[in-house]
């Protein structure tokens, strides 16, 4: 939020320079982030003055160029060959001087320099509007009045428009000091600086009103107030509104808007106003819009409308939707006489949802989303209408509407001095408490010398109904500075049963980031169009969405992968591998269901090559070495893999136990790659964290001996049919000989021409050890006539020799 200090002048009796008053309100919570000088001319004319030509006679070498001499307050008169038309000896002139450096209107600046134009020297620039900043017109020199005195800075005759503005980093809670007098206010809590009066009235107009106002829905829109004032004529604003609204960083557009604008940014209260001829019937209908309707809106987009937001309708259609975007139809031309100033309290709640359903934010929404103040409406009313007769004319020709059914009460707050003083940790004597509380216009009801009272908070401080609420606005006004940090602190630290599986994930993070990768921290808010109409009706959606692309809760953890993949391959780095611990969301029935996430991805190279060892691709196999490194961690053993694929991986391999998924992996499809612009395969691994938790805590870490006695190796080599995986042979091999079978690997896979139809041969190697002494050759062969038997009974397998 942008605040100017000469319109922050206007509300206060101010005395601190610029750097004062940054950290003025940064210490009692309105963060600047900076503040910078503004000047309306960009250069603020510096190296410009008024000149006088004295002489300009034809250029001998060129048909459209002048030799001027120009007395230019520097004693000795300069010459300045000039291209200008209108150039004539008599005329007061801006003069640029050698070394003055100009922003133009359109383009890059230049500076100027002692040179030659065609065989002529030239000792500065005669300059048109264009070239200094002024204007958009380039049909000759600029001609100063004729009573200018020579010699002057241009800047004290054409006057230039400075102020200091600043950034302020408000936060959420803070709607109340979204304006200039939102801050006004809190430096004169801190600093007790006298606020100037902005209130006012406008004089008494008999007779009904032009305009018949009725609310539908009070709940969304309890106050509304309005009058019309006639006879405007709309055009540019003057120069002091347009500055004003330039510094904060506002385009002004015509005096009656930038009047309402005016306003908002002054006081907080966004002000709407209506072409009272385009008020069909002469009826204001506040209401909700009805489900499918079709609304324009200023910025020429046709909007369906869902049946929530609030609509100021005429007796025919809607004009505006409350408190976010005024409609096409409605708004104001150059062919406006009549206005009606609408000023409103809308239910934050009510703005929110239908601003951030239709994906528009503007500065009324920022603020009645916060909550504005319901007392505050007519005298802005008031306020604008001034504004209005000021810089449009007109008058007032209708008495105020005020339609306020049930007024918004104040909140009251108990609040325990004894309490709030060891909260603060500084005892605070009672008189410094009331006077913050006074200059922040919170009243003590009830005084009755004792240490409990009463506060009334006004309506604009919406964010302040609780005991600790009313602590905070005290100890930030009396400043936290002035409160000693203890000597010392007493505290209990207590070990939470979940402690274990924070320091399984921390293991489980090392043994990750030690294997090269890099973990990630994803946004559970996602876009629902990824996923599919089927998906969709199990996703937990946001009720007030933050825009369109962050709707629902995340239902799996691939697509910020895939964005953060993208990101960086964009960015010249192709060879990641990372991971996240995380959430995903899923509606059930009548419930929500919540689960934990260990999600990995692997894409480009495994390692960067070198003369010894070439560059590897990652690979389908390459991240299923990690996945059993995880599950081994984690306890989890002897895993069912059940392969196929899905909507999102086109290779996935489902880890099953005891019926249970325990995670997936695969490659994912190209198809979705291509759709976040990844061309390199993308590995992806999701484990059930919540399972791999609960197995770890329950499995008990067993450290056994070195073996003393050598292991034997043994090979078979099998024809098989092709549906057979090595997860089968390793079964059984396991099952045939649990005892003496330590490992069971292939190191071979042949598919070919000279193999019978529908089979393929593996070559397995088989390690055996016994711990209790050294193998026979008797005792390894039985073993393996074992394994051959067990499979051609369960494999139909034939032994290869």
């Amino acid at each position: 939020m942008k605040i100017s200090l000469n319109w922050l002048n206007d509300f206060i009796e101010n005395t601190l320079s610029a750097p004062e008053l940054e950290q003025v309100l940064t210490n009692c919570g309105l963060e600047v982030e900076h503040f910078e000088e503004y000047i309306s001319v960009k250069g603020g004319l510096q190296g410009l003055v008024t000149g006088e030509v004295l002489t300009c006679v034809q250029h001998p070498n060129a048909d459209r160029l002048r030799v001027t001499t120009v007395d230019a307050g520097t004693g000795t008169p300069l010459q300045i060959v000039c291209g200008a038309p209108n150039v004539a000896a008599g005329q007061k002139v801006a003069v640029a001087l050698v070394g003055t450096t100009l922003y133009p209107t359109a383009g890059e600046s230049f500076k100027i320099s002692k040179s030659k134009i065609r065989g002529e020297v030239s000792e500065g620039m005669l300059c048109a509007e264009d070239e200094i900043g002024l204007g958009q017109s380039h049909a000759g020199i600029m001609v100063l009045p004729a009573e200018t005195k020579v010699g002057l800075p241009l800047s004290q005759v054409l006057p230039v428009y400075t102020d200091t503005v600043f950034e302020i980093g408000l936060t959420p809670n803070r709607g109340d000091a979204a304006s200039h007098l939102g801050v006004a206010r809190d430096i004169f809590a801190v600093k007790n600086l006298p606020l100037k009066i902005w209130r006012k009235s406008l004089p008494a107009v008999k007779g009904d009103s032009k305009i018949e106002v009725s609310i539908e829905d009070s709940s969304a829109c309890p106050r509304y107030s309005g009058c019309v004032v006639s006879g405007v004529k709309v055009q540019p604003s003057p120069a002091w509104l347009q500055n004003r609204l330039k510094a904060i960083g506002l385009s002004p557009i015509n005096n009656i808007v930038d009047a309402t604008n005016y306003v908002l940014h002054s006081i907080g209260q966004p002000i709407h106003a209506f072409d009272v001829s385009k008020i069909k019937g002469n009826k204001i209908i506040v209401k909700k819009a009805e489900a499918g309707t079709l609304f324009t809106t200023l910025d020429k987009t046709e909007r369906k409308l869902h049946g929530f937001e609030l609509m100021i309708c005429n007796a025919v259609e809607p004009m505006a939707m409350a408190g976010v975007f005024g409609g096409l139809d409605s708004g104001i031309n150059e062919a406006t006489t009549e206005v009606f100033i609408e000023s409103a309290y809308f239910n934050p709640a009510t703005i929110r949802k239908a601003a951030k359903t239709h994906a528009l934010s503007t500065d009324a929404s920022f603020r009645f989303e916060r909550g504005t103040d319901p007392d505050i409406t007519i005298a802005a009313m008031e306020l604008t209408a001034q504004l209005i007769m000021e810089v449009a004319g007109g008058e007032i020709t209708s008495c105020t509407v005020d339609m306020y059914p049930a007024k918004t009460a104040p909140h009251q707050v108990p609040f325990n001095l004894t309490r709030f003083c060891k909260l603060a940790g500084k005892e605070i004597p009672a008189t410094e408490i009331k006077s913050i509380l006074q200059r922040l216009e919170i009243k003590i009801s009830n005084d009755t010398g004792n240490a409990d009272w009463v506060l009334t908070v006004p309506a604009y401080r919406v964010d302040v109904t609780r005991e600790v609420d009313i602590a905070e606005e005290i100890m930030r006004i009396y400043g936290y500075n002035q409160i000693d940090i203890p000597a010392s602190i007493r505290s209990c630290i207590s070990v939470t049963p979940e402690e274990k599986f924070f320091r399984f994930r921390s293991r489980t993070g090392d043994f990750l980031s030690h294997s090269g990768f890099n973990e990630i921290y994803g946004f559970s808010l996602t876009s629902s169009a990824n996923y599919s109409d089927e998906e969709k009706k199990s996703l937990v959606a946001i009720l007030n969405p933050l825009s369109n692309e962050l709707d629902v809760l995340r239902q799996t953890m691939l697509f910020y992968g895939l964005q953060t993949i993208q990101y960086n391959t964009n960015r010249k780095q192709a060879d990641l591998k990372i991971y996240e611990f995380g959430k995903t969301y899923r509606k059930e029935a009548n419930s929500y269901k919540e689960q934990n996430h260990l999600a990995l991805w692997v894409t480009g190279k495994q390692n960067q090559p070198n003369w010894t060892t070439p560059a590897t691709d990652v690979s389908y196999y390459y991240l299923k070495t990690f996945v059993g490194e995880l599950l081994a961690k984690a306890g989890i053993t002897n895993c069912e893999s059940v392969h196929g694929h899905s909507a999102y991986l086109a290779t996935r391999t489902q880890l099953m136990r005891e019926g249970v998924l325990i995670g997936e992996y695969g490659m994912v499809s190209t198809a979705l790659s291509k759709k976040y612009d990844i061309e390199a395969p993308v590995f992806y691994a999701d484990l059930n964290w919540d399972i791999m938790c609960q197995t770890e805590s329950a499995s008990a870490t067993v450290v056994t001996p070195v073996a003393k006695f050598p292991e034997v190796r043994r090979d078979l080599s099998l024809l098989i049919d092709k549906q057979v995986k090595f997860a089968d042979l390793e079964r059984i091999a396991h099952e045939s000989e649990r005892k003496l079978l330590r490992a069971v690997d292939m190191f071979d896979v042949y598919e070919g021409n000279k193999l019978p139809e529908g089979k393929k041969s593996y070559a397995l190697s088989f390690i055996l050890q016994d711990t209790e002494k050294t193998l026979t050759s008797e005792q390894v062969d039985k073993v393996m006539q074992k394994l051959v038997e067990n499979y051609r009974k369960q494999l139909n397998a034939e032994i290869r020799q």
